[in-house]
């Protein structure tokens, strides 16, 4: 069937976009993904550091290779970067986070962390991700370190010059 004018193509795309309509599942809303212990996963990375994390209801604590976040993460500021997520959701003290990171240092990490939090949160709740999303914490931080070049002593310092 030929399309004669844009009349009979407006009439073409109507017909298809009401039969995609129809087909059961095709514009369906997100549903949680939760093991069989109660947990939602999501796995975080940034610079060089991996986390994987496991969100489950409880009373708020948040586990780090087998360490409390206080002892795993000294610093304040690290520990507020973890936080986001539940500030961000409203689920501050709702969740309890087991997580298993390696690979980088502790900034890297806890930006990890936070990353794998935010992912498995909306595993958990699927709500949540429009908020999460406009915080901008389920897009991973591409930046990485520079490589260095030969020539110059970092990536791009160069040599010291020396007028006489």
């Amino acid at each position: 069937m030929t399309k004669k004018n844009l009349s009979d193509l407006k009439e073409a795309v109507a017909e298809k976009s009401a039969a995609s309509a129809s087909v059961p599942g095709a514009a369906e809303e997100a549903k949680p993904v939760i093991d069989k212990k109660g947990r939602a996963y999501g796995t975080g990375r940034r610079k060089d550091a991996v986390a994987r994390v496991w969100v489950s209801r409880g009373s708020g604590k948040i586990t780090v290779n087998d360490r409390d976040i206080v002892k795993y993460f000294a610093r304040g500021t690290q520990r507020l970067i973890i936080g986001q997520p539940f500030e961000i959701s409203n689920r501050t003290g709702q969740f309890d986070v087991v997580c298993v990171v390696s690979g980088g240092g502790l900034t890297g990490q806890a930006g990890a962390v936070r990353h794998g939090i935010s992912r498995a949160l909306v595993h958990f709740e699927p709500t949540l991700r429009p908020a999460l999303k406009k915080a901008g914490l389920l897009t991973r931080d591409s930046r990485v370190v520079e490589r260095k070049k030969y020539g110059r002593h970092k990536a791009r310092r160069g040599t010291q010059w020396v007028k006489r």
